[in-house]
């Protein structure tokens, strides 16, 4: 056995362990605010619907009308195809897989609304009511065609709400408690959120909950809606919405963008108030960049341009939803919102055509990289992530089949999984945006 040279150095042990003890609390804040992904499934969209016309059967309900929908203004693949100017060799598997995903799971996260969507209400009835969305939610949470992940909007921390909303909050967590706990897929959403210190008193207010109910400290998490131009930008000119997720103390889930109120909040005209307006894609990419690393997820905003009327007027909206819905895949908003149930065939057909006119070329590109193999891509370890979060993304909302993805790469689900950092290791780099 040959035995290697020492090579001469300079720098000493002492020196090496200096240097390491200056940057430990470095190390600890980096891996505390940059956790990375949860690498938990994300939802491709968000289903608002009004807490007074919740019921048990909302889901199915909206599964129903999406078909509908279908059959009455493109009843084939070809028709459908022909609306979205979809390619001849995806048609037929995105209607398939399009169709299949509306009678199976229509919905994949569904947010009861006590804020905008349910208006004035009484405090009996609201009280009525989040406890109804309680003994629903946990009736129908798991079964066949649930959604993956359910909640409520509250209403916000300001003055004339506060009360109301931290109620309503209270009556929904405890009714859930007391017909067996907290789902899994519980989501919270705290909307028009201006100071960081509204985000720090919800945080509060779940720590409190969980104490109360002996819980697992940090059990509740919630998102943050952003929706006003000083959720984006502070009095003092810096990033409020930085600010927020650090206020939340490891509970923030995901931003969600306002497409309306922050629209108008910025001035916007209500003809031009859009998810792809100069000042939406602003607001999105700050907060883009603020939840990079953070494990804080974002998501776009949603389209009133809703698909009803005659044929001519319901392939339009088709059409604006669809591009708006593939515009937001190319810039990494990987869930959006979607306010009717004619919006859900091509909210999945826009979200499977993402995902399988790329499946060919990610698969190979990951499995050179898996193989280290020659190709005509080089990639980084931050590429592999990024393929593999891709082929994920896919696998998780029914655009890829398991047993496809094994085909082209040679991986398993476990494989893929595997080329996502540790919890804590995006501080060194190794973030989902590395």
């Amino acid at each position: 056995m040959v035995q290697q040279k020492r090579l001469p150095t300079t720098l000493d042990a002492e020196a090496r362990a200096a240097v390491g003890a200056f940057l430990a609390p470095v190390d600890a804040e980096l891996a505390r605010r940059y956790p990375g992904d949860p690498g938990t499934r994300q939802p491709v969209h968000t289903v608002y619907v009004p807490a007074e016309s919740f019921t048990a059967d909302t889901v199915r309900a909206w599964g129903d009308a999406a078909l509908a929908a279908l059959d009455e203004h493109a009843p084939d693949t070809g028709s459908f195809a022909a609306v979205l100017g979809l390619p001849e060799a995806l048609a037929g598997p995105v209607y398939e897989r399009m169709r299949a995903k509306l009678e199976r799971e229509p919905v994949e996260d569904l947010r009861i609304d006590f804020e905008d969507g349910y208006g004035g209400r009484t405090d009996s009835d609201e009280d009525r009511h989040a406890a109804l969305a309680a003994r629903l939610v946990a009736d129908t949470c798991g079964s066949a065609g649930a959604p993956p992940y359910t909640g409520i909007r509250m209403k916000c921390m300001e003055a004339a709400v506060r009360e109301r909303g931290i109620r309503t909050l209270d009556v929904f967590l405890t009714g859930l408690l007391e017909r067996g706990g907290l789902p899994d897929g519980l989501m919270l959403t705290l909307p028009k959120v201006t100071y960081a210190e509204q985000v720090a008193a919800m945080a509060r207010l779940l720590t409190a909950f969980e104490a109360a109910h002996g819980l697992e400290a940090g059990r509740i998490g919630f998102e943050i809606q952003i929706e006003t131009s000083q959720a984006i930008l502070a009095a003092d000119g810096t990033a409020t919405v930085a600010r927020m997720i650090g206020a939340a103390e490891g509970r923030a889930t995901g931003l969600h963008y306002g497409t309306f109120d922050y629209s108008a909040c910025v001035g916007v005209s209500a003809a031009h108030q859009s998810s792809d307006h100069p000042a939406a894609d602003h607001a999105k990419a700050v907060m883009q960049v603020a939840a990079a690393g953070t494990g804080v997820r974002v998501s776009d905003g949603s389209t009133n341009v809703l698909p009803v009327g005659p044929a001519a007027q319901v392939h339009e909206a088709w059409r604006i939803h669809y591009g708006l819905t593939r515009r937001a895949l190319a810039r990494a908003y990987y869930q959006g919102w979607d306010m009717h149930p004619g919006q859900l065939p091509t909210r999945y057909a826009a979200v499977f055509a993402f995902y399988r006119e790329g499946l060919d070329r990610a698969a190979a590109r990951l499995a050179a990289y898996a193989n280290r193999t020659a190709g005509d891509v080089m990639d980084e370890p931050a590429t592999a992530r990024a393929l593999s979060g891709y082929l994920l993304r896919g696998l998780d909302c029914g655009a890829l089949d398991p047993d496809e993805v094994a085909g082209l790469t040679g991986l398993s689900r476990t494989d893929l999984e595997s080329f996502a950092p540790p919890r804590g290791a995006a501080a060194a780099g190794a973030g989902p945006g590395a």
